[in-house]
């Protein structure tokens, strides 16, 4: 019955991906298992711990996160990992910590592993810089 259970979850996720239709972060996080929910709302919870004045919405089908009018950062949870999106500057400024922890990474993209615990300390340097370039572009905001 899990598998099952599973598999009917995973096709209504495509289905609502495909519509296009999270209304919100909450709605989001509600398509998956309850152990993946927690890891969601614990990244969600400190994002906005560590940067006030943040907007919430959903940016390409996936939990997203304005700072002053401009994109921060984007999140996704998958079958094996959580993606996290700080733009390809964000990515490219922290390859060396990523090859370090041996996170699989793209040119826009790093994966954390749902089997372990996500590296808060990894996400606020990651945030701060995002927070600091977006502050430099609109020094008058």
């Amino acid at each position: 019955m899990k598998g099952e259970s599973a598999a009917i979850c995973s096709a209504f996720f495509i289905f609502m991906i495909m519509k296009g239709s999270f209304k919100n972060i909450d709605e989001y996080i509600l398509f998956f298992p309850a152990e993946v929910q927690v890891k969601l709302q614990e990244l969600r919870g400190f994002i906005h711990m560590q940067v006030s004045e943040l907007e919430e919405y959903i940016g390409y089908q996936m939990p997203a996160f304005r700072y002053k009018g401009k994109p921060l950062v984007y999140f996704a949870a998958y079958k094996q990992h959580i993606g996290f999106y700080p733009g390809a500057e964000g990515i490219k400024s922290f390859e060396k910590d990523f090859e370090e922890r041996k996170y699989k990474y793209s040119k826009g993209a790093v994966q954390f592993p749902i089997a372990v615990d996500i590296p808060f300390d990894l996400v606020k340097k990651i945030l701060d810089f995002r927070v600091h370039k977006l502050n430099k572009k609109n020094p008058e905001t």
